[in-house]
């Protein structure tokens, strides 16, 4: 009995010590160990703070980043930074920024990198300027209608943008282009078939992927059935359940099953679905029950920026933002400015993790999720540099193969929306031509088939008397148009096109050329005599327009509304 005791307490003994050795070895991010375990090894080992901070994106005002944010970095261990538009035109201290920041990063006890997102939807949306493309866009993919221009543009735009270190990116935009007064996600769409828009962000994610770079699907459940921006108002979308799950949540089903890595939940509320009007970013039964649960999603679940008035409006404060949407399921809580170090968001969320294990195990679990990401993508063959060189970016941006490709993108994008006598548009011996529009890389594309044509500009800036400046812009056009045969003028918003309907009373040939959404030319457009849409103000958009136009090909794009 005595030996068997013995025995017995040298294994508890030795069992003990083991697990004292697993708990006080070193390890770190990189060490070598399954993604799945390390991760949970390392949540275990995180303090409070440690986990909190894994789970915040913070963005960045000003050319590089501020110091604080460089605090967040370094001393609360920063888990995403994000790249926004307004801090973009020098590439190389993007690159530069990034760089700075990751080694930052590294230099905390467990090296984890960092994520760093942007929104290069292409089209409209592209916060990285400078020499970084600018593309026909979403809608524009959506008139062609086909996958493979869906997976080049999210290859091209990606490889571009991974160069810079730039490991995330909040594209492809899914939402259904099903109120034609929204003024939020228009030509970002890919237009209004479920199906289509599933099929064409399906392969948007599979280009970003192959570049190197995570795909982030949004906004969750869908933002298309709305005229309202969330970045002012909470949008609230008057859509039962059925048509929830026939045709937003189509697109999103198409990603799951695809093995998409990132959702982005949106601030949008739903009434006949939650019936006290919690946004979808802050609702459980949305993200968890829905997401999570019935569509068994298990990616990442991204916020919208917190910042936007949709979220903090209804939560009351930021801070309540941020927990409501902690427990609602998200991964990873978005705000465009980065907090104080003493933020109630972080004060209050911090003492919530030390008084309520539900909501601390939220936390941990979010982390991990994170953490385990991250161990996928940074150990795999094909990631984002870390450490970005600022040097050699202009040998890969802009992408000359993706030049190439978006020139090409943008012709089969090109839709008749009227053929007249004008078109395709060979000008008579003496026809006088008038080129209008707002876009100095229109009137270069225009000159190039049209060299005897002279131009008017018009300013696209709203003046605070939206109606004065219209009558304005009208009365300086029609007086000048009144010289010309032939007025070639661009429409892409309502006001350009109240100001393109002066025209119809002059005895003209009126042709236009509709660039983002072509909502402003379907209707009361129908005595112009040529109508070609097309479906950004890329110089790609522009030049396919003009060759289109001269009969160079012909034109084949379908209107997807």
């Amino acid at each position: 009995m005595k030996f068997f005791r013995s025995l017995l307490l040298t294994a508890l003994l030795s069992g003990a010590t083991a697990a004292s050795w697993a708990q006080n070895r070193h390890i770190d991010f990189w060490s070598s160990i399954p993604h799945e375990q390390l991760a949970v090894e390392l949540t275990d080992r995180m303090n409070d703070e440690e986990l909190l901070a894994q789970i915040l994106m913070f963005g960045w005002a000003g050319a590089e980043p501020s110091d604080l944010l460089n605090s967040w970095v370094t001393e609360r261990g920063l888990g995403s930074v994000k790249v926004f538009g307004w801090n973009t035109d020098n590439i190389q201290k993007v690159a530069k920024s990034i760089r700075s920041l990751q080694q930052k990063s590294a230099d905390r006890p467990f090296k984890i990198p960092l994520f760093v997102a942007t929104d290069q939807e292409g089209g409209w949306i592209r916060h990285v300027k400078g020499e970084t493309s600018d593309t026909p866009g979403n809608m524009a993919i959506g008139a062609s209608g086909y996958p493979i221009d869906a997976y080049y543009s999210g290859f091209y735009i990606n490889r571009e943008i991974r160069v810079l270190g730039i490991n995330m990116n909040f594209a492809p935009t899914v939402d259904l282009y099903t109120n034609l007064d929204s003024s939020v996600i228009g030509p970002r769409s890919f237009g209004v078939d479920s199906d289509a828009a599933g099929l064409l962000g399906e392969a948007f994610s599979r280009g970003s992927m192959d570049a190197g770079v995570i795909p982030t699907a949004k906004h969750f459940p869908g933002h298309g059935d709305t005229s309202l921006d969330s970045h002012g108002r909470l949008p609230q979308i008057e859509i039962d359940e059925e048509t929830l799950y026939n045709r937003e949540l189509i697109p999103f089903k198409y990603l799951i099953k695809s093995g998409i890595p990132a959702i982005m939940s949106g601030h949008l509320s739903f009434p006949q679905i939650e019936s006290d009007g919690t946004p979808a970013s802050l609702s459980h039964k949305f993200l968890t029950e829905i997401l999570r649960g019935e569509l068994k999603y298990d990616g990442l679940i991204i916020t919208d920026d917190m910042m936007m008035n949709g979220a903090t409006l209804f939560a009351g404060s930021f801070a309540r933002a941020c927990t409501l949407a902690i427990q609602a399921g998200n991964d990873i809580i978005i705000s465009s400015t980065t907090a104080n170090l003493y933020d109630s968001m972080w004060t209050k969320n911090i003492q919530l993790m030390g008084s309520d294990p539900a909501f601390k195990a939220r936390v941990k679990d979010a982390a991990r999720r994170v953490i385990l990401e991250k161990l996928k993508y940074f150990k795999s063959e094909n990631h984002a540099p870390l450490y970005p060189d600022e040097n050699t970016i202009y040998d890969h941006i802009p992408d000359k193969e993706g030049q190439k490709f978006f020139l090409e993108q943008a012709c089969r994008s090109i839709s008749v929306g009227k053929a007249g006598r004008t078109f395709p548009f060979k000008p008579q011996q003496g026809e006088r031509v008038l080129i209008a529009g707002p876009f100095i890389s229109l009137f270069n594309e225009g000159k190039k088939r049209y060299p005897n044509a002279d131009t008017f500009h018009f300013s696209y800036e709203l003046r605070r008397d939206e109606s004065n400046f219209d009558e304005w812009n009208a009365a300086r056009l029609t007086q000048v148009a009144d010289s010309y045969d032939t007025i070639i003028i661009t429409v892409y918003d309502r006001h350009t096109a109240n100001i393109a309907k002066r025209l119809r009373y002059m005895d003209k040939d009126v042709i236009v050329l509709s660039i983002m959404s072509p909502v402003h030319v379907l209707n009361d457009f129908d005595w112009a005599d040529t109508i070609l849409c097309g479906y950004s103000y890329s110089s790609y958009s522009f030049a396919a327009l003009f060759g289109a136009l001269n009969g160079e090909f012909t034109p084949k794009g379908k209107i997807p509304l």
